[in-house]
């Protein structure tokens, strides 16, 4: 079973594609056109307004950050908070699965552990992290 450690950066460049398509496809809707209408979904929790805009662009930029690999441990965190919150206050209330007008919490659950996980493992060698670090560059550093 040893000869699949060899295969651990594609596994998470499929965690980190997956995420971020996820968060891309959920923060674009909001940042192009439904930011005010989130604002005030926002609000009616009894959260301040003003976090509506942080979550937005922490969905889609964190969700862009996530795909290409760059920061990822950070992006990932905040994408995890993001999500946290969103169970915490959106979606606890209606159960794991909820129900078709009432969605439940498994999905943003889902993707929270997606992050979580890639707070601790980070974007892998297939990142743009590992290539702005000088990984995979085949050469040695000289110091």
């Amino acid at each position: 079973m040893r000869y699949l450690d060899r295969l651990q950066p594609l596994a998470l460049l499929a965690m980190r594609l997956a995420l971020g398509a996820i968060m891309v496809a959920h923060g674009s809707h909001k940042v192009f056109g439904g930011l005010h209408h989130h604002a005030q979904m926002v609000a009616s929790l009894g959260l301040p307004a003003w976090l509506a805009y942080v979550s937005a662009f922490a969905e889609f930029f964190g969700g862009l950050m996530i795909l290409v690999g760059f920061f990822t441990r950070a992006a990932a965190l905040v994408v995890f908070l993001n999500l946290f919150v969103a169970i915490w206050k959106v979606h606890l209330h209606n159960g794991l699965l909820g129900s078709p007008e009432r969605p439940g919490y498994e999905f943003p659950l889902s993707a929270a552990a997606l992050a979580f996980a890639l707070i601790f493992f980070g974007g892998g060698a297939i990142a743009l992290d590992h290539v702005l670090r000088g990984g995979g560059s085949g050469t040695s550093k000289r110091f």
